[in-house]
């Protein structure tokens, strides 16, 4: 019973020196009216000037950039030939492997492999622009006749590059490989 006596004022005398602290501690707020105004706003700094003519701006992402690898420049160009033209897509092949030497070949199709090379890769760098010549409206890379070209991977960082030729079939007489089959030794 007698601590029935000592609790209950004790509770009181917390409650009411809570309650206090809370009145004080509105008392000293500083008062706000609706009527006042809202902090101010920090100056915007003024659009940055264009680059004098001549100088090209600094790019702000890897995804941004336009420039490709000129490897690419020459192929499919008029005047230049199939075995050429495989040969370059074997060096951006090539130069992909240098830039992702864990990750060996770009895989699959050739609208994957294409989309890869062309900048849908972990750096986001094009190793040939996307709107190259050699690439047509399904994002697939062709030949100079505008057949895709069949990749065949023979090993991890090996690849084969196929062109149907000037006939548009393959597996006929006038198909381009590169790299070029080892001619047969006796």
């Amino acid at each position: 019973m007698w601590a029935r006596r000592i609790i209950l004022p004790l509770a009181a005398l917390v409650g009411l020196s809570l309650a206090l602290l809370y009145w004080r501690a509105g008392r000293d707020a500083p008062a706000r009216s609706t009527h006042d105004s809202p902090p101010p706003v920090p100056p915007v700094a003024p659009p940055l000037a264009p680059p004098p003519a001549g100088v090209q701006p600094r790019n702000r992402g890897p995804r941004e950039s336009d420039a490709a690898s000129p490897i690419a420049d020459a192929l499919n160009q008029p005047g230049g030939s199939i075995k050429r033209d495989l040969q370059m897509v074997h060096e951006l092949l090539e130069t992909w492997q240098s830039n992702f030497p864990r990750e060996g070949n770009p895989v699959g199709e050739n609208a994957e492999i294409t989309a890869a090379l062309a900048g849908d890769n972990r750096l986001g760098f094009p190793f040939i622009a996307a709107g190259h010549r050699a690439i047509n409206g399904r994002g697939e890379l062709c030949d100079r006749w505008g057949t895709p070209l069949r990749f065949h991977s023979l090993s991890g960082t090996q690849m084969e590059v196929y062109s149907a030729g000037p006939d548009r079939k393959f597996a006929t007489a006038d198909d381009a490989v590169w790299p070029p089959a080892a001619p047969e030794q006796p």
